[in-house]
């Protein structure tokens, strides 16, 4: 469970409602380019601000090549890539190997609030889709249990075998420049 209060905030408010606001203007689901609100709300707010960009590979904190926002697919040390590569590679695989294994695995997945959404798929992106699919989070979202599942979310603070602060902050209520998982996530329920 967290260690920090998980309570809604204006700016994941608002984050989310710049997203809808491009739906409804499309009239439509997705955004353009056939890209799900959900997919661009967890990758404009959650993964790339917490990522960050680095277009030449580098080893992370457990030491997997890592290049672009926090890719690791296939990535060796020496890669480069430009923002324009790291932008598009981002949002297809988002597609392809998070939002679209999250549908399947999670039953009722694309009729859940659109934050709970986002959060999963960044949680998926950051600590596996396997993990997700099979976590406390997904069988809370699954029974309807949102909130449950926004703070279950929280358990996956941990790297190499220990809680990091930085992860902390990401599952939880985020920092002074970025939107924390839990912070979106409870920000898109109905009070």
């Amino acid at each position: 469970m967290p260690i920090n209060k998980i309570l809604p905030s204006r700016r994941a408010k608002s984050a989310i409602a710049a997203v809808m606001a491009a739906v409804f203007a499309g009239s439509a689901a997705l955004l353009p380019g056939g890209t799900p609100a959900s997919v661009t709300l967890a990758v404009d707010h959650l993964i790339k601000p917490w990522e960050g960009l680095h277009t030449r590979a580098y080893l992370d904190i457990v030491k997997v090549p890592t290049i672009c926002y926090g890719e690791t697919k296939g990535v060796k040390l020496g890669m480069t890539k430009t923002v324009a590569q790291c932008e598009a590679m981002l949002i297809e695989r988002i597609k392809a190997d998070y939002y679209t294994p999250l549908t399947k695995c999670i039953a009722g997945f694309t009729k859940m609030p659109v934050s709970v959404q986002a959060s999963m798929i960044s949680g998926a992106y950051n600590f596996g889709v396997g993990g997700m699919c099979g976590s406390t989070a997904a069988r809370f979202a699954k029974a309807g249990q949102y909130r449950a599942a926004c703070e279950a979310q929280t358990a996956w603070n941990k790297a190499g075998g220990r809680v990091v602060n930085g992860l902390v902050k990401r599952r939880e209520m985020g920092d002074a420049q970025r939107i924390g998982e839990a912070e979106l996530c409870v920000s898109g329920l109905s009070a």
